[in-house]
């Protein structure tokens, strides 16, 4: 670990809870901004299955164990990360912070977590590889043919990623109200070129994929068993679980929900991640536990990133980081590796699932 990590954000004093993140970063964005980041498609249903399904699982916990040390490192793709937990790609950063993708960069490395940047994004990919080290990924929207996709694998190897993501639950872009009834829409969706290159994405152009590039290569967008499988017969290194954050089909299964399911199928022939309404570190346990390799935060590294610029990121992993480690302890574990099911059981959430309903001391109108 470098001494840029070990320096710590230094927001120790003004931010002492996730919820706080919340609130500056709503003080801070304008109102469409803010509805952007939060909203999610039609009737929001699927977000806040992601949080149910969190809600879902309660812990059993052991005792009498000496938790007197801490270890919540991890692997992914053979490289190592702090936590297993990962930035998840967010079109339109510029909207949280000018520097956009470079300052996500930059608080990914000094804290030692992947990071994901979107295509969809002001800044290049070769910007945000000259601006950071660390593990970085470039996540693709598809807006052309196999020789276009082949040159933007070109231009993030060259840029020093270390793997390649496609997203693939965009073939049709959703309706998204909070936008809509805002008249809102960010410049990307105002033109939408090429989108049918996205619609017409199949197996074949990932066949093609893994036969042209070595760059490990991920999925975004997995949601049921029977693409998993066909995904690791393609030779897929990650199979991401995601429904968007709710922010494309409506009325889907929350991300925990499926993750049973995936893992069956993939059988260990690929490593599994997933994102939706992971908000806790208690969530990043419950994650693991279950099988997931890695679990990716998209709306709370935002709140970070709104608040306070690079070092705010850093900060909402350090806070992650010490409920993770309250989390295992209590639970009578002191390495996050050695978690897993029998520290779970099914339970009846008890609060409504929102977008923060994991953040109660909120209150009213977040």
């Amino acid at each position: 670990m470098d001494t840029q990590v070990r320096m710590g954000s230094g927001l120790e004093d003004e931010f002492q809870t996730l919820h706080e993140f919340v609130k500056a970063a709503r003080g801070k964005l304008p109102p469409r901004i803010w509805d952007y980041l939060i909203g999610a498609a039609e009737t929001e249903t699927t977000m806040r299955r992601n949080r149910q399904a969190l809600d879902s699982i309660a812990f059993r916990p052991r005792v009498l164990r000496d938790v007197s040390s801490f270890d919540a490192g991890s692997t992914l793709l053979g490289k190592p990360v702090r936590l297993p937990v990962m930035l998840a790609p967010i079109g339109s950063l510029e909207s949280f912070d000018p520097g956009a993708g470079v300052t996500v960069a930059k608080a990914a490395e000094r804290f030692g977590v992947p990071m994901l940047l979107s295509s969809v994004t002001t800044v290049e990919i070769e910007s945000v590889g000259k601006a950071a080290g660390g593990f970085k990924i470039f996540q693709l929207y598809v807006r052309g043919d196999d020789a276009w996709i082949d040159e933007r694998v070109k231009r993030a190897v060259d840029a020093g990623y270390d793997a390649f993501c496609i997203t693939v639950d965009t073939a049709v872009y959703s309706r998204r109200e909070r936008d809509i009834a805002r008249r809102f829409a960010k410049p990307w969706r105002q033109n939408l070129s090429g989108t049918q290159y996205q619609a017409a994405l199949s197996w074949k152009n990932i066949e093609h994929f893994k036969k042209t590039h070595r760059i490990p290569l991920m999925l975004k967008g997995i949601a049921t068993a029977e693409d998993a499988e066909i995904a690791c017969q393609h030779g897929v290194d990650v199979i991401y679980v995601s429904n968007h954050g709710g922010r494309q089909l409506d009325h889907g299964r929350g991300s925990m929900d499926v993750l049973p399911e995936v893992l069956a199928a993939v059988k260990g022939r690929a490593r599994v991640v997933l994102d939706g309404g992971i908000t806790r570190g208690s969530d990043v346990v419950k994650a693991i536990a279950s099988g997931a390799d890695a679990v990716a935060i998209g709306r709370l590294f935002c709140y970070g990133l709104a608040a306070a610029g690079e070092t705010g990121v850093v900060r909402v992993l350090e806070l992650l980081e010490d409920e993770i480690r309250s989390c295992l302890g209590l639970l009578g574990v002191t390495r996050l590796a050695d978690v897993d099911g029998t520290y779970l059981h099914a339970a009846q959430p008890v609060v409504p699932a929102h977008v923060h309903s994991a953040l109660p001391l909120l209150g009213e109108g977040y």
